[in-house]
């Protein structure tokens, strides 16, 4: 009898992927979570990344990384050419007044 118990209880048990991810985190005075280095390097995540959070029931959330936009970065990339002045903003005009 005690090994269908067993056999029960490894069905609610979680699957291994989540071993493999499960990570510890607080919520800052700010209200912000911290999602630590490790995840951040392995799902490329960048300061300034969006994401999505919903809420699945009282004490379980789902966050899920939103794609950025195709040019995203594109500007800070030319930016940091090695060659000087090869990029330069320009400041744009607003078409309201047209």
């Amino acid at each position: 009898m005690d090994d269908l118990r067993i056999g029960a209880a490894a069905l609610d048990s979680p699957p291994v992927r989540r071993y493999l991810t499960n990570v510890k985190t607080v919520v800052s005075s700010k209200g912000q979570i911290v999602l630590p280095a490790e995840l951040r390097e392995r799902d490329r995540i960048v300061p300034g990344q969006r994401f999505e959070v919903e809420r699945l029931e009282a004490g379980r959330y789902l966050l899920v990384k939103r794609p950025g936009a195709d040019n995203e970065g594109l500007v800070d990339w030319l930016l940091g050419c090695p060659e000087k002045d090869w990029f330069a903003v320009i400041e744009s005009e607003s078409t309201e007044t047209l």
